[in-house]
């Protein structure tokens, strides 16, 4: 079974304007989709429909077995918690904290034990295993990306949704970031839907779809 399924989706807003027009497409388990199109193509738009941030104006997103549209707001608040990880081109660390508490808050903020084991783990899956200590503003973007990464995968979600990851770092940088998250895929089994504009962080994915005014070209 597809982990994603989107089936139908239109997302209108209202100024008429139709950012998705009837798209269906399924994300299979363990694979790795890169979203690529010109600006106000509909990417984002898909990304954050299929990720459950933004509700569609018909059709239908199942996720993990669970068909989003049909959850209210508490459900679908902590289906997103407990089974959705995000990436963002902002990493969206708070910078009172070390890496490791960054890494283990969404398990507090579920009012789940931050196991240190756990969140060690977690830092020494994505090369960070000596930085646990440190501050974002200790760490390079890369590694502040990396940090984003390991709190995003520390639920174990069914599928990380990542959004223009590399869009803030150097070539260098974006490239470890990229190389982690493939190996994220070929490793563990990680399933990855992400949204670039950039053709060589879309040559890391098994697949690339190309949107085009609000459809799959």
């Amino acid at each position: 079974m597809p982990v994603v399924q989107l089936q139908k989706l239109i997302r209108r807003y209202p100024n008429g304007v139709r950012a998705l027009d009837e798209v269906s497409i399924d994300f299979a388990a363990g694979s790795f989709t890169a979203i690529m199109g010109p600006s106000g193509s509909g990417k984002s738009t898909l990304l954050q429909c299929a990720a459950g941030l933004d509700r569609p104006t018909s059709g239908r997103v199942v996720l993990d077995g669970h068909d989003l549209t049909a959850l209210n707001e508490r459900r679908l608040t902590r289906l997103r918690r407990d089974r959705i990880g995000f990436v963002f081109q902002g990493f969206n660390l708070l910078p009172a904290l070390t890496a490791k508490q960054n890494v283990g808050l969404p398990l507090r903020l579920a009012g789940r034990r931050a196991d240190a084991a756990t969140v060690q783990r977690g830092l020494a899956a994505v090369g960070l295993a000596e930085r646990g200590g440190h501050r974002p503003h200790e760490l390079s973007g890369g590694q502040q990306q990396r940090v984003a990464i390991a709190r995003a995968l520390v639920t174990a979600p069914a599928v990380l949704f990542a959004d223009e990851p590399t869009g803030a770092l150097d070539s260098a940088s974006g490239q470890d970031v990229l190389r982690l998250l493939r190996d994220l895929v070929d490793t563990h089994g990680q399933t990855i839907i992400m949204v670039t504009h950039d053709p060589t962080a879309a040559a890391h994915a098994d697949r690339v779809l190309h949107m085009v005014d609000g459809r799959l070209a």
